[in-house]
């Protein structure tokens, strides 16, 4: 019995640690990702969570059960590797490519088409919206050729410099394809 008690008491301390090291690597997750990013099948948050798990796992069936340490080891390590993996693909790896950047360049606006929210004068500006997979963006404008753009009116993007973009009325093509 005396042996149960220890190897309990190791998954009891790793348990710990792990928790610990995990509720530390949360908190400077993009440090350790810099760290660990020329190699490629080394997560920090994969690792974190298997020893954290299969400790636990291991801890209540050396706590609980009445089977061999070696078998409990191995069970431990079984349930462990499942939930990690289980983790790591329903979890992590949507949430990461999942992240996306809210910035966009000055560049990447030409050619969108926007609507008209303060009307553009003739040599003066207004203001246009924007809507992109970046969210909803409103832009000082002026009209490319100095034209005048009504309120509401459709604009397309022809170039943009300095935090003005220049724009021209938009007109679609309608093809009547019989």
């Amino acid at each position: 019995m005396e042996v149960k008690f220890v190897v309990a008491s190791i998954y009891l301390t790793v348990m710990i640690v792990a928790g610990c090291v995990t509720i530390i690597y949360l908190l400077f997750s993009e440090i350790f990702d810099g760290v660990f990013e020329g190699i490629p099948f080394i997560d920090p948050a994969v690792i974190l969570s298997f020893l954290t798990i299969g400790s636990a796992a291991g801890f209540l069936l050396e706590k609980f059960t009445s089977l061999s340490t070696l078998f409990t080891f191995i069970l431990a390590s079984m349930i462990s590797a499942g939930i990690s993996a289980l983790i790591y693909f329903f979890l992590l790896v949507p949430i990461r490519s999942a992240e996306s950047s809210l910035a966009y360049t000055e560049e990447s606006l030409c050619g969108q088409v926007g609507r008209v929210i303060v009307p553009i004068p003739v040599d003066g500006f207004g203001e246009v919206v924007i809507e992109s997979v970046n969210g909803i963006i409103t832009k000082r404008a002026t009209g490319f050729d100095n034209e005048a753009i009504d309120y509401d009116e459709e604009v397309l993007i022809i170039e943009a410099k300095e935090g003005t973009i220049y724009v021209k009325k938009y007109e679609a093509i309608q093809f009547n394809l019989k």
